[in-house]
C-alpha cells in the first residue's frame, strides 16, 4: 500500500502521459472514447467517467468581427490598454470602440473519472478533465461599461451576441489526485474532522459501505488555495454523482412509522444503495433533514425498519450535525 506522499508522486508521473492522451482524443468521442483511450493509456488503472458538470466558463481572448485573433488574453489586454491611457476608462472606449472587438469565451464541462486502487473508502484515483470550446462572445465596449471588471466579463446584457463558435472542443487535463492522499493533508491541516471525513467515517460503518463503494456513487471536489499569509488553505466537498437525478422523497413534513420507511426505501431503490437517503440529506439537499429525527424517534418507539448501525449513525449525526 503506498503512502498518501508515495501516491501524490506517483500522480505527478502519470501527468505527462494524461496530458498526452487528452490532447490526442477528440472530444466528439465523448466521455466513454475518453475512458477507451485512458485505458490504453494506462492499462494498470481502468479509469470510468462517473459525472459530467458543466455551465461554467473563463474568460478567453479577443478577436475583430472576422474572427482573427487580436489577443490570447483578455484580461491582460484591457489592463494594458487601459493603463497605456492612464487608466482613462472613457478614452479607451472611445479609441477602440470601432472596429467592433469581441471577447471570447472558453465554455467548459469538468468530466471525472475514478478508478479504485485499494479497499478504503477514499483509496481511489480521481481524474478531472477539461472539455472546453472557445466562443465568440459579447461586443467590447458596448454599454457603456463603467468598469475594467464589467468590460471584460458584464453581468448585464450589454454588448450581448448570440455566442458563436470558434473551434472544436477539446478535452484537456486538469488534475490526477489519489483522494486519500488530499483528505491526509487535510487532516494533517486541520485537527477536527472536516464534513468530507465524517462521510468517509459513516459510509464505512454503515449499510452503505457494505453494499458499494464510495466512488460509486461520490466525486469529491477539492480546492487548494494561499490565505493572506501565503499558507496552503485546502477544502474538499462530496458531490453525488446522480445529483442532478436524485430521486424524489416522498413523504410530507412529520412522516412516521410505515409511511416513512416506504419513503426511504422508494428512495435507497431508486438510488441503488442502502442510506442513499441519509447521504443525499448531507449533501444534496433531497431529503429535509427532518427526516433522520423522524427515523431516530421511530426506531426508538420500537419500529426498526433500519439496523442498528445505521439508527447509530443517524443518532449520532443528530448529536453532532455536519454537511459535506
Amino acid at each position: 500500500m503506498k503512502s498518501p506522499h508515495a501516491w501524490s508522486e506517483y500522480c505527478k508521473l502519470m501527468t505527462p502521459q494524461l496530458v498526452e492522451t487528452c490532447t490526442a482524443t477528440p472530444a466528439a468521442a465523448g466521455s466513454a472514447g475518453l475512458a477507451r483511450a485512458l485505458a490504453a493509456a494506462l492499462p494498470e488503472w481502468r479509469f470510468r467517467p462517473v459525472l459530467s458538470r458543466g455551465g461554467w466558463y473563463r474568460l478567453g481572448g479577443v478577436v475583430d468581427g472576422d474572427g482573427r485573433r487580436l489577443a490570447d488574453d483578455l484580461e491582460a489586454w484591457a489592463a494594458a490598454e487601459l493603463a497605456a491611457r492612464d487608466g482613462d476608462l472613457g478614452r479607451l472606449a472611445d479609441e477602440l470602440a470601432e472596429p467592433a472587438r469581441f471577447a471570447t469565451r472558453l465554455v467548459g464541462r469538468t468530466h471525472y473519472l475514478v478508478a479504485p486502487v485499494g479497499d478504503g473508502n477514499d483509496d481511489f484515483l480521481q481524474l478531472e478533465i477539461e472539455e472546453l470550446q472557445e466562443v465568440r462572445g459579447h461586443r467590447l465596449f458596448a454599454g457603456e461599461p463603467a468598469s475594467l471588471e464589467e468590460l471584460v466579463d458584464p453581468r448585464t446584457g450589454a454588448g450581448s451576441v448570440t455566442a458563436q463558435p470558434l473551434g472544436l472542443p477539446c478535452y484537456v487535463f486538469r488534475r490526477v489526485q489519489h483522494v486519500g492522499a488530499f483528505l491526509a493533508r487535510l487532516r494533517a491541516q486541520k485537527p477536527e474532522r472536516a464534513g468530507i471525513q465524517r462521510m468517509l467515517d459513516d459510509w464505512a460503518r454503515s449499510s452503505a459501505g457494505a453494499a458499494s463503494a464510495f466512488c460509486n456513487h461520490w466525486v469529491v471536489a477539492t480546492r487548494e488555495h494561499l490565505d493572506r499569509y501565503q499558507q496552503p488553505r485546502l477544502s474538499a466537498q462530496a458531490i453525488a454523482t446522480a445529483a442532478d437525478a436524485a430521486p424524489p422523497f416522498a413523504a410530507p413534513a412529520g412522516s412516521s412509522g410505515l409511511r416513512l420507511q416506504d419513503a426511504l426505501t422508494r428512495f435507497d431503490r431508486a438510488a441503488g444503495y442502502p442510506m442513499a437517503w441519509f447521504f443525499h440529506l448531507l449533501t444534496t439537499k433531497a431529503v429535509p433533514q427532518w427526516a433522520a429525527q423522524a427515523v431516530v424517534e421511530d426506531a426508538l418507539a420500537g419500529f426498526a425498519y433500519l439496523p442498528q448501525r445505521d439508527v447509530d449513525t443517524v443518532r449520532d449525526w443528530l448529536h453532532a450535525p455536519y454537511s459535506a
